[in-house]
């Protein structure tokens, strides 16, 4: 069997790197695309996979269509060549066009219904959408998914992520980090480029946030971009780090997390770290799982996020376990069964 996955975002690397690895285990041809964007390609190195890159991201509406669009056309010539039994992706706009087009079976991965363009583009054109079940099943039908072609799952896609985890406890000593103080946060910016939210990439929500917490933690950032890390160079007891980075031992060793986005707030929950979402956009579902189940909190308003944060670095609670499903099985299963299915 032949599975073409197309990555197009960082944390969609790790999402799919158990997935990639299982496949190949079991002898079956894996052609990876990606994207230039962000740290995808240093993470593709950094875990050994082979890739094909193909095309970029564009900033602008005007930008994210040309790109968008060349994209899809440059696919369509790799794909007719290569002929793969079924395509898999996450939130990959070019993916369900160019299986769609080709006739070829494909599974799709859910987990942002408020990505409204990106969701038009692309459900309609869907065989197979794996979402988790806290999302309402009427903000994906409504703009033209198929109701039977939606299975749904307990808990969000980050349960992948920690497959074969292992926890490195001496990574602020690998990472040569000097801490002052006793307690460290960590804390990452909005997705200021994505189509689904409104931002400026020359401003981050967290910069105040920053600013009033700075004298009480040791802070380490990870920006998304360059112009983000600029925003924070010159505080004081503020590290910027620079990915990748092994990111699920840092939220695991760090006393809290303050997310401006939204995978790694839901990383942490996961693994245990106190969480405070300060994203600006609508609250996902997603998110609001994690809230409901007293994994995450959540505010816009920079006083109540700070009282917060120096209540939570004091508070020793362990914090309550959920049950989720097996996501990387319902995943395995939904490629074999599409390409099975007659």
């Amino acid at each position: 069997m032949k599975v073409w996955i197309d990555i197009t975002n960082a944390p969609h690397v790790r999402f799919f790197k158990d997935i990639i690895e299982y496949l190949q285990e079991e002898g079956e041809n894996v052609i990876i695309t990606t994207r230039k964007f962000g740290d995808i390609h240093n993470l593709m190195k950094l875990f050994g996979f082979d890739f094909i890159s193909i095309g970029k991201h564009g900033v602008s509406l005007a930008e994210k269509l040309k790109e968008s669009t060349k994209r899809a056309y440059k696919l369509s010539k790799l794909i007719i060549e290569e002929k793969p039994d079924v395509g898999v992706s996450k939130h990959s706009i070019e993916l369900p066009r160019v299986t769609f087009g080709l006739k070829i079976p494909s599974v799709y991965i859910l987990d942002n219904e408020h990505a409204l363009a990106a969701n038009r583009l692309t459900l309609p054109l869907c065989e197979r959408i794996i979402m988790p079940e806290v999302i309402d099943l009427w903000d994906v039908i409504k703009i033209g998914a198929d109701p039977n072609s939606i299975i749904r799952y307990k808990g969000t896609s980050e349960i992948l992520h920690f497959q074969n985890f292992k926890y490195n406890d001496k990574i602020f000593e690998d990472l040569k980090l000097e801490l002052k103080k006793e307690k460290t946060i960590l804390m990452r910016p909005e997705p200021a480029l994505a189509s689904y939210l409104d931002a400026d990439c020359h401003k981050s929500v967290l910069t105040p946030i920053v600013e009033m917490l700075k004298d009480h933690a040791n802070i380490l950032i990870i920006p998304r971009f360059r112009e983000q890390a600029e925003l924070f160079k010159g505080y004081e007891n503020v590290t910027i780090l620079k990915p990748p980075v092994d990111t699920f031992s840092l939220m695991k060793k760090c006393d809290l997390m303050i997310g401006a986005g939204g995978t790694m707030n839901r990383e942490a929950a996961l693994l245990g770290t106190p969480v405070i979402s300060c994203y600006p956009g609508k609250t996902l579902a997603v998110d609001k799982f994690y809230i409901e189940n007293g994994l995450m909190h959540r505010s816009t308003d920079v006083d109540e996020i700070v009282k917060l944060a120096l209540r939570l670095l004091l508070d020793d609670k362990k914090p309550p376990k959920i049950e989720t499903d097996d996501l990387f099985k319902i995943i395995i299963e939904n490629i074999y069964n599409a390409v099975n299915r007659d």
